[in-house]
């Protein structure tokens, strides 16, 4: 991030209205314009969670991100630009039910509208270029996506400075911080299934984003480095796994096993394997890549890949 530019994130909230995908709008009450749901990213915080917090904030709406949808960039009045990240984000039924919207100083309605209306109704063009983005996904069949998070296990003792066997490691002090701190971020996900090696700096990793959303952690030694290197590993049968249950998972693991992981997406999926395949496996630790898939039709191949480094 550049230190003068200011940084925003939003999405295109969506949802089926009698069969047909509608998009919701926020009409501003100072602004008295009509946009997507944005705002700007608070101190310390990542842009995920600037974009389910804003969105909550100013819809009453706890959404999940979906795909990625771009950044658009504009110059502010005060000369400085202003980058914003977008991801699309289905609203449920039961999101609907809970939301806590009352018009305020900031949001005085808020409209769900079609794809077509939404075009001539906003009041900008940068938020015109991110709905044609969304508007492509729907044309090409994708509506609900779910994704497979590959994480990286955060910093760990080194072998050298470690009298124990490997897989008992712990993470150190720089380690600890880095499991702290994606939380809030894989949050933004809403992962439904959190799935790591057996190895403590995995189980560790995973550990504070488990206590955050009370998911139980599901051990195994499928996608541990050990039974990896042994040959004793089974990462098509881990990955086969959760891409039959089409629910967003974490799977933790180790950076020897996180390409074989990507691969098995990719092929799982009918994914042509490309170099982008071993860039969203070359990660540091405490990194991760979201790899977003079809929940209607997983074999339709990766929609789209972002990866994120950690922030500590």
């Amino acid at each position: 991030m550049t230190e003068t530019a200011v940084y925003a994130a939003g999405a295109v909230c969506w949802r089926l209205v009698e069969g047909k995908p509608h998009v919701l709008l926020i009409h501003r009450t100072v602004h008295g314009d009509v946009t997507i749901p944005k705002g700007k990213v608070d101190p310390g915080e990542s842009l995920p969670r600037t974009a389910v917090r804003e969105i909550e904030e100013e819809t009453g709406l706890a959404v999940a991100l979906g795909v990625p949808l771009g950044v658009s960039h504009y110059d502010m009045p005060t000369g400085r630009e202003k980058i914003v990240h977008y991801w699309a984000a289905e609203v449920t039924p039961e999101a609907i039910q809970r939301s806590t919207f009352v018009p305020n100083g900031e949001v005085a309605a808020i409209e769900w509208v079609t794809i077509k209306r939404a075009r001539t109704y906003l009041s900008y063009a940068a938020d015109v270029e991110i709905l044609e983005s969304f508007a492509r996904l729907i044309d090409n069949g994708i509506t609900s996506t779910f994704a497979l998070i590959a994480l990286r296990h955060a910093k760990a003792v080194p072998p050298r400075g470690w009298d124990g066997t490997d897989s008992s490691r712990p993470l150190t002090e720089r380690g600890v911080q880095q499991a702290a701190g994606i939380v809030e971020t894989i949050s933004a996900w809403r992962p439904r299934r959190i799935v790591t090696s057996t190895a403590t700096r995995c189980v560790t990793t995973v550990a504070p984003l488990a206590a955050a959303t009370g998911i139980d952690i599901k051990r195994t030694d499928r996608i541990s480095q050990e039974a990896f290197e042994e040959g004793t590993g089974d990462v098509r049968a881990a990955i086969g796994k959760r891409v039959r249950a089409r629910k967003t998972a974490v799977l933790c693991s180790h950076g020897p096993v996180l390409p074989e992981i990507l691969r098995e997406i990719a092929l799982a999926t009918g994914t042509t394997i490309g170099a982008y395949i071993s860039d969203a496996a070359d990660l540091e630790p405490g990194g991760f890549s979201v790899v977003h898939l079809s929940t209607d039709n997983p074999s339709s191949g990766i929609i789209a890949i972002e990866t994120h480094s950690p922030r500590v």
